[in-house]
């Protein structure tokens, strides 16, 4: 297991990386272009251990169409892939263009298991609702925040969904347990100043109702209705020495204020701008904690 000292440079990066908004709110920053991985001078066929690599949890769901998986756009979804790679292309595109951080183009996906997984200290889990985790996933998970990890899980709604992420935590061990962040946190102010998590709908759903949470018809049963969606809870998860080791961003989409930035310019003044400053605050506190 490493110890992730090899990502001290965001601590020298994290000033630089306030530039990221201004150009995002000016419109002084280009949209991503589909190919940057490819054509970008940062690419290259094996990834730079010391850049920021951002990986994506690949996880087993329970159920069938519409549970553990969907289709949209003409192909079918596990719920692990939820905004990928779209998602994260765009955002690391963002921090090469806009900051001076070293990044790895190309996100990977790994499995909880993967003995690859402690050679880096940031990890991503989207659309855990049906999500299950056997006792070798969970134990692999509690290992990897106790020794200096951080897990981020993002776009899960509604009550049924929260009770699924909860489920999944109990078999990590007693010493694991989700409990709000308090507004005057640091990861809230780590770069931008925010009074609380911004709540990001998916844009196809804003898009037919106008709103800022997910219809709560399209997550799992018993969602908890209007009620159980249109609040954002942002939860942290604490190692025993008091150190924030995991945040979910419940009842909110964030990854798809990155993925759909460039498809609709009110859903990016109104959306995806907030989506990056929490992005930026997150993944700064992660790194330097």
């Amino acid at each position: 297991m490493q110890t992730f000292t090899r990502f001290y440079w965001y601590l020298v990066a994290a000033a630089t990386i306030c530039c990221l908004l201004l150009h995002l709110v000016t419109g002084s920053a280009a949209a991503p272009d589909a190919d940057w991985p490819a054509t970008s001078a940062a690419h290259a066929t094996a990834q730079n251990s010391d850049a920021f690599t951002f990986v994506r949890v690949q996880y087993d769901s329970s159920g069938g169409y519409g549970e553990s998986w969907y289709h949209y756009e003409g192909r079918d979804w596990q719920r692990w892939e939820t905004d990928y790679p779209r998602g994260e292309l765009n955002l690391l595109f963002r921090l090469n263009q806009l900051t001076s951080l070293t990044v790895n183009p190309q996100p990977i996906v790994l499995r909880l298991t993967d003995p690859r997984l402690c050679d880096y200290p940031f990890i991503f889990m989207s659309d855990v609702g049906w999500q299950v985790l056997n006792e070798a996933e969970a134990l692999a998970l509690s290992r990897f925040l106790l020794r200096g990890g951080f897990l981020w899980i993002d776009d899960f709604w509604g009550d049924a969904e929260w009770q699924n992420l909860q489920l999944n935590t109990r078999k990590m061990g007693s010493q694991w347990n989700w409990r709000p962040i308090p507004p005057d946190h640091e990861i809230l102010n780590s770069v931008y100043p925010l009074e609380t998590c911004p709540q990001i709908p998916a844009r196809i759903f804003y898009e037919s109702t106008r709103q800022t949470f997910d219809p709560p018809s399209v997550h799992r049963s018993p969602s908890g209705g209007f009620s159980g969606v249109s609040q954002v809870h942002f939860m942290g998860l604490f190692d025993p020495s008091g150190r924030l080791a995991a945040v979910a961003t419940h009842n909110s989409d964030i990854a798809d204020g990155w993925e759909r930035e460039g498809e609709d310019h009110e859903f990016f003044q109104r959306f995806s701008i907030n989506s990056y400053a929490l992005t930026v605050n997150i993944l700064t506190y992660a790194m330097t904690h």
